[in-house]
């Protein structure tokens, strides 16, 4: 017996033959549809559009830069915490160094909007972080650590909403055998270099270049005393707010200090700090003493000399192991003989504009405050010796001299000598901005006197000792 029949009734076959097939075959020549057609073509047409958006938006996106907006440290009984808010939720590594103990966290190449003081002091384990891209399309941050230190853990929280992604990693302590036998390049490490070798490393960009202000000795180191007990470490800090007050009034510059308070810091921290805090120029402050000669007095302004950078070249490339010494270049890969070459070609460098702020400054302070004879000089001190920061260290005047310790400790006094600073450094940044753009030296102003010619002389023994001590 047949199944029953269940299909529904067929519908009568409308086409070509039949009347209303043939209104519809003339409806289509001439251009014309059904409201079901009408619909279908629209939605056909807002879905091509959703479709192109959407398409359109993820190329967008994926175009976009990352931005880096924050960066902290936290310090916890077991661990250090580092925190990174960051746009976007990036594929990223984690490695460690050592000599000296370092963590890497490399990136895509990002937009760094984070203040000029970032990661210049550290805490927990961690000493300081610096960070900038390395090459074409990549970027790194590098922590400095105080001791050996593994990496415990190192995630990603998605934001919400309008929220930043945190990439988050946390460090413990471990011992020297267990750092060494995890730290080193990552295999690839050659690799991105090669790939990126026709791109110049970049600091994080900026609008105004950072000025790093060093008010030397601090806490148990008062350097010199003056004939009637004024401290050297007090003279200099007040000057260093003075000058910051004044750098940050022109709206020109940021300003960074390796100090705002009494406190110690080691000669090679100092430097570490600058160039963590990607630094355009470095002033180191001091007063000076001479015993049994209480009639020197007057300002001067010494660089770090030739023969210091020449063992100092060598020292650093076995040392920092040559790792992001040069404006954030990686050397690595180069021989101990080429990194050697490199780091005293920028040091040269280094020095040479160093000489050009130094001469700037005597020039200005001539016009506001005593100046000693040969004030341009140059000697082997510590905090220097940063091979990609021009570098001066400024002796303000003797404190024992009794009007050179009277004008130190005075407010006018640390006015005027503010006011020729900054105008001395305005000058250098002028004269650095018409080499890039026209290529030439700047000519002096008219009324400017010559500047005089840079000299290496013996310099004070209390300051010799100094340059060789507290590393």
């Amino acid at each position: 017996m047949s199944p029953p029949n269940t299909a529904m009734p067929k519908r009568e076959r409308v086409g070509a033959g039949t009347k209303a097939g043939d209104m519809r075959i003339a409806r289509a020549k001439s251009g014309m549809s059904g409201k079901g057609r009408l619909w279908r073509l629209l939605s056909l047409f807002v879905l091509a559009g959703i479709l192109m958006g959407l398409d359109l938006g993820a190329s967008a996106r994926a175009q976009e830069p990352l931005i880096i907006s924050a960066a902290r440290l936290g310090e916890h009984p077991d661990h250090t915490r580092f925190v990174m808010e960051i746009s976007g939720v990036p594929e990223y590594r984690v490695f460690s160094l050592a000599d000296p103990y370092r963590i890497v966290l490399e990136l895509p190449e990002a937009e760094w909007r984070l203040p000029a003081d970032t990661g210049l002091t550290g805490q927990g384990l961690v000493k300081g972080y610096r960070y900038g891209r390395f090459a074409a399309g990549r970027t790194r941050i590098v922590m400095d650590l105080w001791k050996p230190a593994a990496v415990l853990k190192h995630y990603v929280i998605p934001g919400k909403n309008a929220e930043s992604a945190r990439l988050v990693i946390e460090l413990g302590p471990v011992s020297a055998d267990v750092f060494l036998a995890g730290a080193g390049w990552p295999k690839d490490a050659i690799a991105t270099l090669i790939e990126g070798a026709d791109a110049k490393p970049a600091k994080p960009r900026r609008e105004k270049p950072v000025i790093v202000i060093d008010p030397g000795h601090g806490g148990k180191d008062p350097g010199t005393k003056g004939a009637t007990g004024t401290y050297e470490k007090d003279v200099v800090l007040a000057a260093a707010l003075s000058l910051r007050d004044a750098l940050l009034a022109t709206g020109r510059y940021e300003v960074v200090l390796t100090r705002e308070t009494d406190v110690f810091i080691k000669l090679r921290e100092r430097v570490d700090m600058a160039r963590r805090a990607h630094g355009d120029l470095f002033i180191s402050l001091h007063a000076d003493a001479i015993e049994n000669k209480p009639k020197i007095r007057g300002v001067s302004v010494y660089t770090l000399s030739e023969k210091a950078s020449d063992r100092e070249a060598a020292a650093l490339a076995e040392a920092e192991n040559a790792a992001d010494i040069i404006d954030g270049a990686d050397l690595s890969a180069e021989s101990s003989e080429v990194r050697t070459i490199l780091i005293d070609l920028a040091q040269r460098e280094t020095i040479n504009a160093s000489t050009a702020i130094a001469n700037r400054a005597v020039t200005q302070f001539a016009r506001e405050i005593a100046v000693l004879d040969r004030p341009v000089r140059a000697a082997g001190f510590i905090v220097l010796k940063a091979p990609d920061i021009p570098s001066v260290l400024v002796e303000m005047g003797f404190l024992s001299n009794t009007k050179d310790e009277k004008e130190l400790t005075s407010a006018s006094y640390r006015k005027r000598f503010s006011t020729a600073l900054v105008r001395a450094i305005d000058d250098y940044f002028a004269g650095r901005e018409s080499l890039d753009t026209a290529r030439v030296t700047p000519a002096a102003p008219a009324e400017a006197p010559p500047s005089p010619p840079a000299e290496v002389i013996p310099v004070p023994i209390r300051r010799m000792a100094e340059s060789v001590g507290n590393q």
